[in-house]
């Protein structure tokens, strides 16, 4: 029997165990100005920004944020290195990444993987009402891709964040709905 709910070619059916442990800890996107994604990601999206890491000789920062939801906050460490290994030991953390001076530069930009020559395609948020979701977004000024009702899959939207960056918005059961 597969480990695999679903039958696809190239599956390795067989549990290797010194996998087990592994976490899916990240997603990194580098980041123009860290004031202006920062806001972005915790006020539109209501992530927290749980560690901060300057690298001064190298000139850049890493800020990874995660959902408030998925983390019981009493179990995140004060001290700086445990609140770091902790870091490192969650699951689906976003990591922000800043090449210092990126901010100064008005024709700087990076490339949102949608365009051509197309390659990383989008990060995703489920929400409880992907309507409701799109409509505050929409009174908050956030860039759409793709409003809930167009083009043919409906119920799901596209965002972009101030890089760019396409963002899915999905409701888990109105995809249930629409695939059937």
């Amino acid at each position: 029997m597969s480990r695999h709910y679903e039958v696809s070619d190239g599956l390795h059916k067989d549990v290797d165990e010194e996998t087990q442990s592994y976490v899916f800890n990240q997603t990194m996107l580098r980041i123009k100005d860290p004031k202006i994604s920062l806001d972005f990601y915790t006020r539109v999206l209501g992530m927290k920004l749980y560690r901060k890491l300057d690298f001064p000789n190298m000139k850049f920062t890493l800020y990874f944020l995660g959902m408030a939801g998925d983390v019981d906050d009493n179990n995140v460490p004060d001290d700086d290195n445990k609140r770091t290994t902790w870091t490192f030991s969650q699951r689906a953390m976003l990591e922000l990444t800043h090449n210092w001076g990126t901010e100064n530069d008005s024709d700087f930009a990076y490339h949102n993987g949608n365009s051509d020559p197309q390659g990383f395609g989008h990060i995703g948020f489920s929400v409880p009402d992907v309507y409701a979701a799109a409509e505050r977004f929409e009174k908050l000024g956030v860039k759409f891709v793709k409003k809930p009702d167009d083009g043919k899959m409906k119920g799901l939207a596209f965002i972009e964040d101030p890089d760019g960056y396409w963002i899915e918005i999905l409701q888990a059961n109105m995809i249930e709905k629409n695939s059937v």
